[in-house]
This record gives C-alpha cells, sequence and structure tokens, in this order.
C-alpha cells in the first residue's frame, strides 16, 4: 500500500478518577489477586460524576491543536472513533465541532468498538487519497464506566475510560514529523456479533420513567472472546506484514489493544515478538476500546520507547466482532 496519510501531534488524555482494584473489592465480589492474575489491570481512570466524554475530546483536541500550530478553522474534517457516545445524535464529533468552534467542517463518528483507531485510519487515508489536502482531527473516546454493571466482576474489572487525538494529513505534506501509515487492515465477523454487546439503542423501546433492562450494560462472553481475539489479531498481524514483504524481524515495537494481559502475551508469543518490543499499559489504564492504542502510543513515545526511524505494528479486536492491524513507520 502507497503511504498516503501521516500522523502528528498526538495526544491523549484521562480523567483524573483513579478506580484501583481495592476500591472494586468494596463494589463486587472481587480481590485484587483474582484482578490481576486473570488481567494484569490493577487500576483505571473513570469519569467524575457531572463529567461528559466530551470534556475528554475537547481537552485533548485543544493540546493537539497547539501541537501542531493548526487552528480549528484550519480542519477539513473531525473524525470521532467510540462505542460510547454522549448521545444517540448529534454525533459526538459535531458535539466536539461546536464545543471547538470548528466552523463548517465534515464530522461524524466510527462505531468499531475497541477496533474503532484502525477503522478510523482506514476510512481516513481513503479521503486522503480523495482530498489530498485535507486536515483532518482524529480523536477516540470512551467512557465504558457508564455502560458497565458495577456488580458484574468478569467485566467491570476491566475497563476504563480515556482520549487521545491526532493530526491526519497527507504523507507528502509539510512537515514530516510524527508516523507514516505504511499500511492498514480491517475485518470483522458480525456472526459473532453476540460476543460483546451493549444495548441502549433504539432496538429497545423504552417511554418515560422505565427502568433500564441487564441488556443496556455491557455484556461479554470472556472465554469465547479471548479466543476469537488471539486468533484473529495474529492472523491479520501476519497478513499486514506478509503483503507488506516484511516479517515480524522489522518491527521494532509492537503496540497491542490493551484488553487484557493474558491476550496481549499470547498474541506476542503466537507472532514471536517480546521483551521490550512490546508495549504494555494495560495494568495503568485497563480497555479504554478505542482509545486504548492511541493512549499506548503517546504514552510509548513519551517513554522514549519509540525513536525515530522505527516501525511500530499495531493491532486490536473488539465488539462486532471487529478487528484489524496497520503499520506506523515514525520519522
Amino acid at each position: 500500500m502507497d503511504a498516503t496519510c501521516r500522523m502528528s501531534a498526538l495526544v491523549a488524555t484521562s480523567p483524573p478518577k483513579i478506580l484501583t482494584n481495592e476500591d472494586l473489592v468494596r463494589l463486587t465480589d472481587t480481590t485484587d489477586e483474582w484482578i490481576v492474575s486473570r488481567t494484569g489491570i490493577r487500576r483505571r481512570h473513570v469519569l467524575e460524576d457531572g463529567k461528559l466524554p466530551s470534556d475528554l475530546t475537547l481537552d485533548c483536541s485543544l493540546r493537539t491543536l497547539e501541537a501542531s500550530g493548526v487552528a480549528a478553522s484550519d480542519l477539513t474534517h473531525i473524525v470521532v472513533a467510540t462505542c460510547t457516545p454522549e448521545m444517540l445524535t448529534p454525533s459526538s464529533a459535531c458535539i466536539l465541532a461546536g464545543k471547538m468552534g470548528a466552523g463548517n467542517v465534515a464530522a461524524f463518528d466510527i462505531g468499531a468498538a475497541c477496533t474503532g483507531f484502525l477503522y478510523a485510519l482506514y476510512v481516513c487515508s481513503g479521503l486522503l487519497q480523495r482530498e489530498p489536502e485535507a486536515r483532518m482531527l482524529l480523536v477516540c473516546v470512551e467512557a465504558i464506566s457508564r455502560r458497565v454493571n458495577w456488580t458484574d466482576r468478569s467485566t467491570c474489572v476491566l475497563f476504563g475510560d480515556g482520549a487521545a487525538s491526532c493530526i491526519l494529513e497527507g504523507a507528502s505534506s509539510p512537515g514530516g514529523s510524527g508516523a507514516v501509515l505504511e499500511d492498514v487492515l480491517c475485518r470483522s465477523d458480525g456472526g459473532q456479533r453476540h460476543l460483546i454487546t451493549i444495548g441502549g439503542g433504539t432496538g429497545r423501546g423504552y417511554g418515560p420513567g422505565d427502568a433500564v433492562g441487564e441488556d443496556f450494560f455491557l455484556h461479554m462472553q470472556g472465554r469465547e472472546t479471548y479466543r476469537h481475539a488471539v486468533r484473529q489479531m495474529v492472523n491479520v498481524c501476519e497478513d499486514i506484514l506478509a503483503r507488506n514483504g516484511l516479517t515480524v524481524a522489522d518491527v521494532d515495537v509492537f503496540v497491542p489493544h490493551q484488553a487484557n494481559l493474558r491476550i496481549i502475551e499470547a498474541v506476542g508469543a503466537r507472532l514471536g515478538i517480546g521483551g521490550e518490543r512490546v508495549f504494555v499499559n494495560v495494568d495503568r489504564y485497563g480497555n479504554t476500546s478505542a482509545a486504548s492504542i492511541p493512549l499506548a502510543l503517546h504514552e510509548a513515545a513519551e517513554e522514549g520507547r519509540i525513536p525515530s526511524g522505527s516501525r511500530v505494528l499495531v493491532t486490536a479486536f473488539g465488539a462486532g466482532l471487529t478487528w484489524g492491524a496497520a503499520l506506523l513507520k515514525y520519522a
């Protein structure tokens, strides 16, 4: 694939409120040892009462604009990847555009759950082929804590909230900083859609004052999800490397979706990528869904784990089922 997209000014943010495993012990039937041994997670950030997902997106977006020297009025597109939108309508992208004062930009959401960042790269790189002069703000945000059942220990321990944003432009645009998208693959299997669900849409009618049902909250069939996640992330990583004439030896840093340490280790082991080449921060943030990979990329870069010239392989898996992989080459 010809490189047509460059990512720059990647910024991430998390709510200041931290929920530790010890905090969860007081909410549900669990222990710190049970959570750590099964997930590798020790804490996660969650939105405070009264705060909105758009508070997160506005914060990181303004910092991205400042870092890039781009004004909101210079943007041509605002794209938000999320599976926990603030409202069914207007879109999270339109809410953000209004708060930013971005004017008459194209603004829309992408819903691919934990694979949202990769699907957004896929869509935006295609748009840049059509409009090479476009300047896009891509934002990934999730408020999963608003839709978990805090009495269900199998799911409530896994998720956290967060957001990340970046500028996407044509690969030949002036500047040359950041990372060039070398390739991206996105796939799905709607036949397995029942494995991870969050209700609350128009599939069920509600009247004023009605109590929400159990389907309103996140449900996941853990064992089957694990099996599909490991197999499909390994397969798509092998596919994207093969179609670019690369092997795992050509990968400097591997940044998988931060869902569960067991999944990360299993995928790395099957690919033959381990040790310092694998970036992990799931212990500090939990699964932040669409925000997971860009948050990890931001933190890895901040820690000096992605020096200039690095090729980074990223992969994710989420509800839908959706999955994908991308190759990024850092300037």
